[in-house]
């Protein structure tokens, strides 16, 4: 682990191997270990680089306001990297393209694993599900929320926690603790958000997209996934991942590697 200081900031990052620049953005509900399964892979080919986003894993969270698509562009310019190819789950997918909308001349590609984008309001569908699987849930009770998260995302809707890994599970519930830690202090500092966020602009993104998803996960991502391939205009859709929920490039590595080693530039 490293860390360097960006717009005030200092942000914690794995980096190995050489080659094209690739950047790992985590899941709102995890920090950069996620990206475990990736990493070694990538950077047969590539200069991978594993970012904690500011406020979660190892990243420091000063008061002052900041954007996240901003910090991943000043990583860049600290590692002295003109361009890099995005790779997203989740929020950090959400990240991913808004740093791209942002500042597209620093984009070479973007690569979305059940992505969120900002902008988008959950359907009626994803709230009752939550009221079905998780129901009240004490906020300040971290390993509670936790609890919460991983059967509502890394479980899924469709699956019963005994049909996942138990060691999946838990490594996630752990990041998961951190994360609603993270996004606890968040909330206390100014973020600035897209302006005017991602879900109107999709059609901006003029760099090559991949997007697909877990099978597994909350209906809401796949549909996301087909809007994003339906309205970017160099986007390929694949398939949904069957068995895999939200946490897809952990749960299932081996599609997730191939997919990327084939269409990272």
């Amino acid at each position: 682990m490293t860390k360097i200081e960006v717009n005030g900031a200092q942000l914690a990052y794995d980096e190995v191997g050489s080659g094209t620049p690739v950047v790992l953005l985590h899941a709102g509900i995890a920090d950069r270990r996620m990206w475990r399964e990736q990493v070694g892979v990538l950077a047969v080919r590539h200069r991978v680089i594993a970012l904690d986003l500011r406020g979660y894993g190892e990243s420091e969270l000063p008061p002052a306001s900041f954007a996240h698509h901003d910090d991943v562009v000043g990583l860049l310019d600290a590692l002295g990297v003109p361009q890099a190819a995005l790779v997203g789950c989740s929020f950090g997918g959400a990240v991913a393209v808004d740093t791209a909308l942002a500042h597209p001349e620093r984009v070479t590609a973007l690569a979305l694993f059940g992505s969120a984008i900002s902008g988008h309001e959950w359907s009626e569908q994803a709230n009752d599900l939550w009221d079905q699987l998780v129901g009240e849930v004490d906020q300040e009770d971290f390993a509670a929320s936790a609890a919460a998260e991983v059967r509502f995302w890394v479980v899924g809707p469709g699956r019963r926690p005994e049909e996942v890994d138990p060691e999946l599970l838990a490594f996630a519930g752990e990041m998961d603790q951190r994360a609603l830690a993270a996004e606890q202090a968040l909330s206390a500092v100014d973020v600035a958000e897209l302006d005017p966020p991602a879900i109107g602009r999709l059609g901006e993104l003029r760099m090559p997209v991949l997007v697909t998803a877990g099978a597994a996960d909350v209906p809401d991502i796949s549909r996301l996934a087909d809007r994003i391939a339906a309205e970017a205009p160099d986007a390929v859709r694949l398939p949904d991942v069957p068995d895999a929920a939200h946490l897809l490039p952990l749960e299932r590595p081996e599609p997730v590697n191939a997919a990327l080693l084939d269409f990272l530039p």
